[in-house]
């Protein structure tokens, strides 16, 4: 393999990484605030199909974002009135909003636009296309940084800029300003930030807005970005690596990058080695090459992740005392 297969198979994890990291970042506001948010998958997926759907009517990719994001903050919306007004089991409010992207999505899609629950394919002007950086095409002579330049740090589209921005981001509403404190002092001891006047119900309910925004990043990303169309369950479980990634990287923005950076590897090193021929073995079945990141993401949480300590109120819902 030379630099430039080196910089095609980086390019790719950038690219594969990407959903992944805008939905472990909405997990993690979640999380942080006490809230289990399993239903990460659905947001997702319903964002995505939100987002082509509006994206077909309108011909703007802008507009899809924005349904997208409307989509996934209704549902964590949905979440919150569940796990936080009601007080119910979050675990199974998570695993409903999954249930319900992914049979409404099909039935929507189909109803609307009969093609067995997906979407028209998008032309270029109605998706988020690549942008081509200054002097891109003049610095890929030179030697390393080139390649680098033109072929990995160029030529993306916005939503990765903006995924990679979301980070540092997070990392300063979290650690730098009074909300993020109070997110972090809610998800550990919320009868503390109770006692100091502040609603918690209220405050889970903007971390949970929070992470309704980036799910639907997410979900766009998948279906106007990456793709031209939405296609039937295509988080593909997306969402639950991102749980993962957010477990692995214990819930601290920077390790969120840098875990999702990894299983994005995996799952471009995966891509890459479909069709190979092992000496004595033969053709590797596709089917397993395909499971390898979901397999090595196993093996990484099991042995390698360590003790990993979730905020102490994650999951328990908050009552007033009187």
């Amino acid at each position: 393999m030379d630099f430039a297969d080196l910089i095609q198979i980086l390019a790719a994890t950038v690219r594969l990484s990407v959903p992944l990291i805008f939905t472990a970042l909405a997990g993690l506001y979640a999380e942080r605030s006490g809230i289990f948010d399993i239903g990460l998958e659905g947001k997702m997926l319903f964002a995505a199909f939100s987002a082509a759907s509006v994206a077909t009517v309108t011909g703007s990719a802008w507009l899809g974002l924005f349904a997208g994001i409307l989509t996934g903050v209704l549902l964590s919306l949905l979440h919150g009135f569940a796990s936080i007004t009601q007080r119910g089991n979050q675990i199974i409010s998570g695993v409903a909003i999954n249930f319900i992207a992914s049979g409404l999505t099909i039935l929507l899609g189909n109803a609307w636009f009969g093609q067995g629950g997906r979407t028209p394919q998008l032309p270029n002007s109605a998706r988020f296309t690549e942008i081509t950086l200054p002097f891109a095409a003049d610095i890929a002579p030179i030697p390393v940084l080139g390649p680098i330049y033109s072929g990995l740090i160029s030529g993306q589209n916005i939503l990765v800029y903006l995924a990679f921005l979301a980070v540092p981001f997070t990392w300063w509403v979290l650690y730098r300003t009074r909300f993020g404190l109070r997110v972090r002092a809610v998800g550990e001891n919320p009868g503390a930030v109770d006692t100091a006047g502040i609603s918690v119900a209220w405050l889970r309910y903007r971390a949970l807005i929070c992470c309704g925004i980036l799910a639907g990043f997410a979900g766009t990303y998948l279906s106007v970005a990456q793709s031209a169309s939405f296609i039937r369950e295509m988080s593909a479980g997306k969402g639950y690596i991102a749980l993962a990634a957010l477990v692995f990287a214990k819930w601290k923005p920077l390790n969120v990058l840098l875990t999702c950076l990894l299983f994005g590897f995996l799952d471009a090193a995966s891509i890459r080695l479909q069709g190979i021929i092992l000496p004595g073995i033969g053709e590797v079945p596709v089917q397993l090459i395909q499971a390898l990141p979901y397999i090595l993401t196993v093996i990484l949480l099991a042995g390698f992740i360590g003790k990993a300590i979730p905020p102490k109120a994650g999951g328990v819902p908050y009552v007033k005392e009187r």
